[in-house]
């Protein structure tokens, strides 16, 4: 399958190398053009901050300032009008919790689209072709008005540096991977491209994956367990990152995808 991506992206690293093994071997740093150097009071901020809880708490009033998107600071319609929210990284998040395949879904699958350069390979139903009605319809979704009110790509640009960030600062300072378990149903529906008899495969994932960094948690999704050695830099969000917990999994990572070497164990 050669469904890949675009020859661009905003990393500055080809896409297709971006999205191969040989990358996850050995990864590179990664940081989306422009944000750190246009966001600089933020990273200041951060460099301030004693501990991982006051950094979250500083990423979270700069959030707050830039785009309005605590509850405090909801819309006030005209008179006759519904009220509107502004849209926000944290509804994304908590709707990809719920349903990966969802609207939400389709907007940061979009984003991982933009910025990094690779297609979705699943949304609602495999996708192999721009050409086609579920491409169309992902189209549609990512686009949708409902979330794209409130710059939400650079949102979502300032979560993944913060992210990183935080990653190299507190949470895992100086490594280089993590090890991640996701639980499958069906392995045989999955775009593997080689199997080992010591039971890894080599496969490609969606653009944008759960995993847990708990196996006993993974476990509850599927009765095969997909471990990985997940580059640190192409994690967008985990739980602990801040002190709400969006998303519906303990230990719940989301990670960047391609093609990974995996370990395949039935339960």
């Amino acid at each position: 399958m050669r469904w890949i991506g675009h020859s661009t992206n905003l990393v500055g690293l080809p896409t297709e190398f971006l999205a191969s093994c040989d990358y996850n071997d050995a990864p590179l740093p990664l940081r989306i053009s422009g944000v750190r150097e246009f966001n600089r009071d933020l990273f200041e901020m951060l460099g301030e901050a004693e501990n991982a809880a006051e950094a979250a708490q500083a990423f979270t009033l700069y959030m707050n300032a830039m785009f309005g998107i605590d509850p405090e600071q909801k819309e006030t319609p005209a008179p006759g009008r519904p009220r509107r929210y502004r849209s926000s990284f944290l509804k994304l998040i908590r709707g990809w919790g719920f349903d990966s395949n969802g609207v939400e879904g389709a907007v940061l699958k979009g984003w991982v689209e933009s910025r990094f350069g690779l297609f979705p390979t699943f949304h609602k139903q495999p996708m192999r072709r721009i050409s086609s009605p579920v491409w169309t319809t992902y189209v549609e979704e990512k686009m949708s008005s409902r979330f794209h009110n409130n710059s939400i790509q650079t949102q979502l640009d300032l979560l993944f540096e913060f992210c990183q960030w935080a990653l190299a600062k507190y949470f895992a300072p100086g490594a280089t991977h993590l090890t991640l378990h996701r639980g499958v149903n069906a392995l045989e529906d999955h775009s593997i491209y080689e199997r080992r008899g010591d039971g890894r495969v080599t496969l490609r994932f969606n653009n944008l994956v759960s995993f847990s960094s708990e196996r006993d948690v993974a476990s509850c999704f599927g009765d095969t367990i997909l471990t990985v050695r997940a580059p640190v830099a192409k994690i967008l969000f985990f739980n602990e990152l801040l002190p709400s917990h969006p998303l519906k999994g303990e230990g719940e990572v989301l990670l960047i995808g391609g093609d990974y070497q995996a370990e395949a164990r039935r339960l």
